[in-house]
């Protein structure tokens, strides 16, 4: 099959997109991704691990301060990847187009294909209007988030079928937005090839312990209160140092906060690398931190990173949002109060000061993330994409077959993938 994967994201961290695209090419399809450029250093094409990536618009650094300053790129990159989706579909056809949000009207950007016969998946990696009103201050009941409701129900029809990254999300899309049938979750699986536990498994470093965050510095993300509760941290191990890799709105403001703090020996912001440079980082970290705030978004935003802190051997704390703790429980993480300044710092050093209760959290912890990896659920994902293509291959009537033993009809065949990843949901929900 020829597919095309379009992402307002930048391919080489965007784990979630990775994943999807190397599967495909694995099998033998070929697979096209437009997508962004970070910097004027990196190529505007190239191959990656056999998919085709086509950085089509720069994006250097989020720095975006308005909502209007947020949502001009994008409409800008709707225009872009609709143009050269129709061009290239033209010259050669697509069978699937694989569109992920932001925005959620990235999905038109397939129209074209779609009146040829391409199918469509509108994958939700964050929803959106609840992320834009966290992102500038909204309230929900503003003009914009409720239009942001509007354009998100219209998109979910335009496509033929929705993934959602996490069952809390599913719940408030179905409510809103779309049937049941026509969605499905997969969580964001981490890659085992690429986050792999180190040697120095249960490490304990209590003279100069690395701290680490990766990802986004929004608000909802809470480093402000990592930041003061590593300060706390610091006056019992005054040698720790917290690393803190990423890029995003709030970043003045925590560089300002740790000069405020006198943290500058000891906090470290660093620009945000590659998904195979952060797993090599994330390998020698000592402990991991996830400090989310509990607001609408954040209570309900899953975080990749812990599974990634787990695949490669590093203790966590985490905030007990809602998400997390359906998804994770005491004896894989430190949970600690959401926003709770004290309370972070104090999971923290219990976590690093007691070297049997760590490493048995590692062991637990390493165990689910084998349990959960991409490696395990991707069959899933493609015999997902197999039914709505309507693909008839040898596969197909193995995988995609009733009890009776009767080959199922397309609609049943994506039907009975929804109903298998709900079956995994269900396994991972009673681990917890």
């Amino acid at each position: 099959m020829r597919i095309c994967m379009v992402t307002y994201s930048y391919y080489e961290s965007d784990n979630r997109v990775i994943r999807y695209a190397e599967s495909l090419v694995q099998r033998g399809d070929t697979v096209e991704v437009l997508a962004l450029r970070r910097s004027p250093e990196t190529a505007k094409e190239e191959v990656v691990c056999g998919v085709k990536v086509f950085r089509i618009q720069d994006r250097l650094g989020k720095r975006e301060q308005s909502g209007s300053s947020f949502l001009w790129p994008l409409f800008r990159f709707l225009a872009v990847s609709s143009w050269w989706v129709m061009r290239r579909h033209q010259r050669q056809r697509y069978d699937l187009l694989h569109l992920h949000n932001l925005p959620d009207f990235i999905v038109f950007a397939g129209w074209y294909p779609k009146l040829t016969g391409a199918k469509l998946i509108l994958d939700i990696h964050d929803i959106v209007p609840e992320f834009f009103a966290s992102k500038f201050a909204l309230s929900s009941d503003s003009t914009l988030v409720q239009w942001l409701k509007l354009v998100e129900k219209a998109s979910a029809a335009f496509a033929d079928y929705v993934i959602l990254s996490n069952h809390l999300w599913l719940e408030k899309f179905i409510a809103r937005s779309a049937e049941k049938e026509k969605c499905s979750v997969v969580i964001n699986h981490v890659d085992a090839a690429i986050f792999r536990t180190r040697p120095t498994y249960g490490r304990g470093n209590l003279k100069n312990p690395v701290v680490l965050f990766p990802g986004g510095l929004q608000w909802h993300q809470g480093l402000d209160i990592a930041i003061r509760a590593f300060a706390n941290f610091r006056s019992r191990i005054p040698e720790a140092e917290f690393h803190i890799y990423g890029d995003g709105i709030m970043k003045a403001q925590l560089v300002e906060l740790v000069n405020r703090l006198d943290l500058q020996n000891s906090v470290r912001f660093f620009e945000p690398v590659s998904l195979r440079e952060i797993a090599a980082v994330m390998a020698k970290a000592d402990l991991g931190i996830v400090p989310k705030r509990a607001d609408s978004f954040g209570n309900e935003a899953y975080s990749t990173k812990i599974m990634e802190f787990m695949s490669v051997g590093v203790p966590l704390v985490v905030a007990g949002t809602k998400v997390d703790r359906y998804y994770f429980n005491d004896s894989v993480v430190r949970f600690f109060e959401p926003g709770n300044v004290n309370a972070l710092s104090e999971a923290m050093y219990a976590v690093l000061s007691d070297f049997d209760s760590r490493c048995g959290m590692i062991h637990r912890a390493s165990e689910y993330a084998v349990r959960n990896s991409w490696a395990s659920r991707k069959a899933e994902y493609l015999t997902l994409v197999d039914a709505l293509c309507e693909r008839n291959t040898l596969r197909d009537r193995l995988v995609l077959r009733s009890p009776a033993g009767a080959s199922l009809t397309p609609p049943r065949a994506v039907a009975a993938a929804s109903s298998r990843q709900s079956s995994i949901s269900t396994a991972m929900t009673n681990e917890r």
